[in-house]
C-alpha cells in the first residue's frame, strides 16, 4: 500500500503576501444541504506588488456561482480554479479594488469538520488552522488581518439563533418564516479566527464592567437543560476577566464576549475573536458530580480562550510556525 504523504512547508519559504484584504463582508443563506456564501473583498495591492501579479485566493469543495471585480462581471479567461482554489489575472491597474464572489457549500456533507459544517440541529465552524478557505475563496493564511461585517439568515423557529464575531449591529425578519443577524467585528483579524454558530441553545447571562468603566454583555450559550452547570464557568470568566487588567492592563474591547458550549465540538475549545467556541466537557461542572480536576480544568481553559483576545487575536502570528509562541504565551 502506497504511503500518504503530506506537503512539506518550509520557514524559508515564506514570502510576505502580495495582496492584502482590508475588509471583508459576507452574507450566508444557511441551509443544511445547500448554503450561499456571498462575499465582497476589499483589496489592496502591497506596494512592492506589480499591477501585473495574479491574485491566489485559496479555495477548497466550493462551487463558484459568480464573481466581479469592481462590481463589473470576471470573464472566465481571467481565471483559474482548481482543486486548491482560483488564480485571477488581469486585475484592475488602481492599487484598491473589490472583489465578489458567490459559492456554494455543502454543510450536512462536510465530514472534514473544517469550515462550515452542520452537527446535529446546530451549524459551527472550525477555521484554524486552514478551514475558512472551506467557506469562500480568500488568501487563507494568519498574516492577512481584515475586518469583518458577517450577515446570517436562517429559517428563524428551525435556527433561532445567530452567531458570528464582534458586535451585534442589525437584526429583523425576513419573508417566508426567515430572520437575519449582522455582526461586525471592527478589530481587524486572521480567517482562522473567523467564526459562526447558529442553531437552538439555551442562554446563561451575566455582565462585567471594565477597568474603564464600560459594559460588557457576557453570554454562555449551552444546551438546552444544562444552564445551571455553566455557572461556574462564567465565574471563572468574570474572574479572568478582571485578572487580566489587573495583571498585565488588559481590557477587553467589545460589547459582548460569548461562548458556545456543545457536546459535539470537534475540538476541545477555540479562541475566535470575542465568539469562543468549546466542547461542553470543558464548561459544564454538576457540583454533585464534578471532581476538583474538573472544576481546575473548566478555570485553566477557560481563562485561555480569553487570554487568546490579545496574545493571539489582537496580536497575532506571522504564520504557522509561530503557533508555538502565541500558544505558550497564553499559557
Amino acid at each position: 500500500m502506497k504511503a500518504h504523504s503530506e506537503p512539506e512547508f518550509l520557514l524559508s519559504d515564506y514570502r510576505p503576501p502580495a495582496y492584502l484584504v482590508e475588509t471583508v463582508d459576507m452574507r450566508f443563506e444557511l441551509d443544511r444541504a445547500e448554503t450561499l456564501v456571498h462575499t465582497k473583498l476589499t483589496i489592496r495591492r502591497a506596494e512592492e506588488t506589480t499591477a501585473d501579479t495574479p491574485l491566489f485566493l485559496d479555495g477548497h469543495d466550493l462551487k463558484l456561482l459568480s464573481i466581479q471585480l469592481d462590481g463589473a462581471p470576471v470573464n472566465e479567461e481571467m481565471i483559474s480554479v482548481s482543486k486548491e482554489g482560483m488564480i485571477i489575472r488581469g486585475l484592475p491597474r488602481q492599487a484598491v479594488f473589490t472583489l465578489e464572489t458567490s459559492v456554494r457549500i455543502h454543510p450536512e456533507k462536510n465530514t472534514e469538520l473544517m469550515g462550515l459544517y452542520a452537527t446535529s440541529n446546530n451549524f459551527c465552524t472550525q477555521c484554524e488552522a486552514e478551514g475558512f478557505r472551506r467557506i469562500t475563496f480568500f488568501p487563507d493564511r494568519p498574516d492577512i488581518l481584515s475586518v469583518y461585517t458577517v450577515r446570517l439568515e436562517a429559517d428563524a423557529d428551525a435556527v433561532p439563533l445567530l452567531l458570528s464575531n464582534g458586535n451585534n449591529v442589525e437584526a429583523g425578519a425576513l419573508g417566508d418564516g426567515k430572520h437575519y443577524v449582522v455582526w461586525h467585528d471592527p478589530h481587524p483579524k486572521p480567517s482562522y479566527l473567523f467564526a459562526v454558530f447558529a442553531g437552538d441553545l439555551a442562554k446563561v447571562t451575566d455582565n462585567f464592567t471594565t477597568a474603564s468603566g464600560r459594559d460588557v454583555v457576557l453570554e454562555i450559550y449551552v444546551e438546552h437543560g444544562k444552564q445551571a452547570r455553566a455557572l461556574y464557568a462564567m465565574d471563572a470568566l468574570k474572574r479572568s476577566m478582571k485578572w487580566d487588567e489587573e495583571r498585565f492592563g488588559r481590557e477587553y474591547d467589545l460589547d459582548i464576549f460569548m461562548i458556545v458550549a456543545v457536546s459535539d465540538f470537534n475540538m476541545g475549545a477555540m479562541e475566535n475573536k470575542g465568539l469562543n467556541i468549546f466542547n461542553d466537557k470543558y464548561v459544564l461542572a454538576d457540583p454533585e458530580t464534578a471532581t476538583d480536576a474538573d472544576y481546575a480544568n473548566i478555570e485553566s481553559i477557560i481563562a485561555h480562550e480569553y487570554f487568546h483576545n490579545w496574545t493571539g487575536n489582537r496580536i497575532t502570528c506571522r504564520d504557522w510556525f509561530q503557533l508555538c509562541m502565541k500558544e505558550g504565551l497564553t499559557v
